[in-house]
């Protein structure tokens, strides 16, 4: 089943020319079939190439999914045309009424500030209130995770000695959990940040479960019990190159960044990236749309219980 999204979007395309199966809102109104709403809420600045990531993780599944975009309107974002933030997003203002299966919150370059000291805070605290009363379940990714972990449960980030950055081993926890059904006992995922959850704080806060953690990386997949609530330490989402991205925008900067761990084939840029870890990202996609959206949200969005 389809992804529905514009089809002016740049990820339409983008998708498209990779054979995946995505479908115009035109067409998908000639259905008999309520789609699944899931509001992307992006605050990376690299805007284009995050939605086309997220689509790609969020149409290979047999559920029809809506995606709907969401920016911070009390940010300015620099890296996209103004042009392509009127076309295809909306801002909190403009949905708080609406009623979602799904959301999903990315990380953001914003790890080495306050979560205060950052402009949009505010606003994104509305969000995370929101999604207690209009979203069924919510995935948070990296900064996102850890913004979300400090607003509703008090959990710390700290700094780390550099920048994690990389593709590193996890062992699933809880293998009997639905999110991580079909998990390898152990398995690749990309990190990159400056700044951790505090494990302790984590580990001993009774809403929260454990279900994938790295000896390198550290922890990297929690959540609630009820699956309304999840959040991811690294970036599962990541294309091949996008580590590579990073680096390279790191090197022109001056910056001496350390090449990313267990990335390149035997850690040398020269000679290309070792992708290894597509068919666990695809699978937590999967898993979360099937297991707590499409089995758990009721068909009839106005009956959603609060958190």
């Amino acid at each position: 089943m389809p992804l529905i999204i514009p089809q002016a979007l740049p990820a339409y395309r983008a998708l498209e020319e990779e054979n995946v199966f995505v479908m115009h809102r035109a067409r998908a109104q000639t259905q008999d079939i309520r789609p699944l709403r899931i509001l992307l809420v992006n605050l990376m600045p690299t805007k284009i190439a995050t939605e086309t990531q997220i689509a790609r993780m969020l149409a290979n599944s047999p559920l029809q999914v809506e995606l709907s975009l969401l920016h911070m309107g009390t940010h300015e974002s620099m890296h996209v045309s103004g042009a392509h933030l009127q076309a295809f997003y909306k801002t909190f203002d403009a949905i708080r009424s609406e009623r979602f299966d799904g959301m999903i919150i990315t990380g953001a370059p914003v790890e080495q500030l306050e979560f205060e000291a950052v402009d949009y805070w505010p606003e994104l605290c509305g969000v995370f209130e929101y999604s207690k009363t209009h979203v069924y379940s919510t995935v948070h990714i990296c900064w996102g995770a850890q913004a979300a972990l400090y607003y509703h449960y008090g959990i710390h980030k700290r700094p780390l000695a550099q920048k994690l950055s990389g593709v590193f081993t996890h062992r699933v926890v809880r293998p009997k959990n639905p999110l991580v059904r079909g998990f390898d006992e152990v398995f690749y995922a990309p990190h990159s940040r400056h700044t951790e959850v505090c494990r302790e704080e984590a580990a001993a806060c009774p809403a929260l479960r454990v279900l994938a953690e790295s000896e390198r990386a550290g922890l990297h997949l929690l959540a609630t019990d009820s699956g309304r609530q999840i959040f991811a330490c690294g970036h599962m989402e990541y294309d091949r190159d996008t580590l590579r991205m990073e680096y390279e925008r790191d090197l022109a900067r001056g910056l001496s960044p350390a090449v990313p761990e267990n990335y390149f084939v035997d850690d040398d840029p020269a000679k290309g990236v070792l992708m290894r870890w597509r068919s666990h990202a695809n699978l937590f996609f999967s898993n979360w749309l099937n297991y707590y959206v499409y089995q758990s949200t009721p068909y009839d969005l106005d009956q959603l219980s609060n958190l």
